[in-house]
């Protein structure tokens, strides 16, 4: 069996698995009215057609023949072809034995719900296409077989056609023109045009909130507050290169200390919004330094259960009993005072996406400039390798303790605008799911970089929101974008330049089998300015 039936082969079988789970979780009919909501007049249980599955299970077929099409050489039409077959034949056998098997059990009458929720006798007469399950079976072994090779042919055609690679030799021609033109070259690196960009995208994140919505306004403030943590985060995970799985308990500290100097219970303190602020960051940061004298020695998966259980300690004593008469327990504390200045209140969802926007350019300046300082650097040799770094004279434990403090204040200060926004807080706000959303959008937007965090923020926060159907399945969503982020762009969204430097070098070093491939000058280029800036 040559290795273009075999690749086929697997990749029919890889994702005959996940259409089946997808089936099986009832995604399919949440697809299935997204797309029809998209593409049609509304987004009612009408949309739910049978072309919108098919469209949606269309997708999956132009997965699954890319994936078969992929380029092995010798890549000839035919070789092609054979792997398309066997993709498209294994892809539709399997959905088709599983079709008649589920079918059978559906048309003896038996309620697929006690054993599988999601997946309701509606559900399952849509499915089938109110036809037997053999019909059915004989529809989706016909449709997987056909779109996946066509769609192999096609990913051929587009990817590895005549007039695709003339197209990449024209643009590989311009721009190397492009290159020799000296005014154009120190054009874009100067200072000053990246200067004018930011000031350009300063201007519109400013003018955004006062043409958006209420709805759009607080979903921009949440979006913003995870910005905050994730640039926290980032200190630690993405310069430091510490596993921190309890960074929510961060979070609730800062949120807790301004609610229980603001609110009028349990203590009656009524402390002014930014009297307490500074209060809510020092508390935090303390208690980073608190948590990691004793745990920082610990390196990897140990430090990480650790802190896991430190997160999660400090949301069961918000919500014991035993603290009831200090946190107010599981009822939380209300009526958290809110910023003013010079006796205008800040109450508006408006104001607060100000306040956020300016504490994130605060974050972000400080970040940068701990970034480019020696105690960055220190960060990131430890990240690369902490026996060499402390060989080479740096304090580890001292680094560490630092970066953990500097991540937990940044932490507290977004716990404090949240509380004060919401004017609320309470136990349920700071489950173990706050600390793996914000891992998660460090390591989808990049590691070590600040335009990631941000657009990891986005992408994982703004995105849901957008697409609120797929909320019920937000860890599957997230579990997804991270395996494709792993496998198609490991170093994230937006890598620092560093990162993308390592990537770029890595995958253009000595292949298998010893041959030695040439490094672009461009990469050369890179790495010796980068080097010469470390110095």
């Amino acid at each position: 069996m040559n290795m273009h039936i075999r690749n086929g082969m697997r990749t029919g079988m890889i994702f005959a698995v996940v259409t089946i789970f997808l089936i099986l979780i009832g995604f399919e009919i949440t697809a299935t009215r997204l797309i029809g909501g998209r593409i049609g007049n509304n987004a009612d249980s009408q949309a739910v057609t049978p072309a919108n599955l098919l469209i949606f299970f269309g997708f999956l077929s132009l997965l699954a023949g890319v994936s078969a099409a992929r380029r092995m050489e010798p890549d000839t039409w035919g070789k092609v072809l054979q792997a398309g077959l066997a993709g498209g034949s294994v892809y539709g056998a399997i959905i088709a034995l599983f079709t008649l098997l589920i079918g059978s059990i559906h048309a003896q009458g038996i309620d697929m719900r006690k054993y599988l929720a999601s997946v309701s006798p509606e559900d399952m007469d849509f499915y089938l296409f109110e036809q037997s399950p053999l019909n059915a079976a004989l529809i989706y072994l016909a449709f997987f077989l056909v779109t996946t090779l066509l769609f192999a042919l096609l990913a051929k055609f587009i990817g590895h056609s005549p007039a695709r690679s003339a197209l990449d030799a024209s643009l590989k021609r311009l721009q190397n023109r492009l290159d020799q033109i000296d005014w154009l070259t120190k054009l874009r690196t100067s200072r000053y045009l990246r200067y004018a960009i930011y000031a350009i995208i300063l201007v519109t994140v400013l003018l955004i909130p006062q043409f958006a919505g209420q709805y759009w306004n607080y979903t921009l403030g949440t979006v913003g507050i995870y910005v905050l943590l994730g640039l926290g985060l980032n200190i630690v995970v993405g310069l430091a290169g510490l596993l921190d799985l309890g960074y929510v308990a961060f979070f609730a500290i800062g949120s807790y200390t301004v609610a229980l100097l603001t609110a009028p219970e349990p203590h009656n303190l009524m402390w002014s919004f930014w009297a307490a602020l500074p209060v809510a960051v020092i508390v935090s940061a303390l208690a980073g330094v608190l948590l990691g004298i004793p745990v920082l020695r610990l390196r990897g998966d140990y430090l990480a259960i650790v802190t896991l259980g430190f997160g999660e300690i400090i949301r069961i004593l918000s919500k014991s009993d035993v603290l009831k008469d200090f946190t107010a327990g599981p009822r939380g504390v209300r009526d958290v005072a809110q910023p003013s200045l010079f006796g205008k209140a800040f109450n508006s969802d408006i104001a607060f996406v100000y306040i956020i926007i300016l504490a994130c350019l605060l974050i972000i300046f400080v970040t940068n400039r701990l970034q480019n300082s020696r105690t960055g650097r220190a960060w990131i040799a430890m990240r690369e390798d902490e026996t060499v770094a402390q060989a080479m004279g740096i304090n580890t434990w001292k680094a560490k303790l630092l970066a953990f403090a500097i991540g937990a204040a940044f932490a507290g200060l977004g716990g404090a605008i949240f509380a004060s926004r919401n004017q609320f807080t309470g136990p349920e706000d700071f489950s173990l799911m706050v600390s793996i959303n914000v891992l998660a959008e460090v390591i989808v937007g990049g590691m070590g970089s600040i335009p990631g965090v941000i657009a990891g923020a986005f992408v994982l926060k703004g995105l849901p929101e957008i697409l609120r159907e797929l909320e019920n399945y937000r860890i599957l969503f997230f579990g997804a974008l991270l395996v494709a982020m792993m496998i198609i762009r490991p170093e994230g969204l937006i890598p620092s330049s560093r990162r993308r430097l390592e990537m770029h070098i890595d995958q253009e070093g000595p292949d298998s089998e010893g041959e030695t491939i040439e490094i672009s000058p461009t990469a050369a280029n890179q790495a010796s300015s980068s080097r010469q800036s470390e110095l």
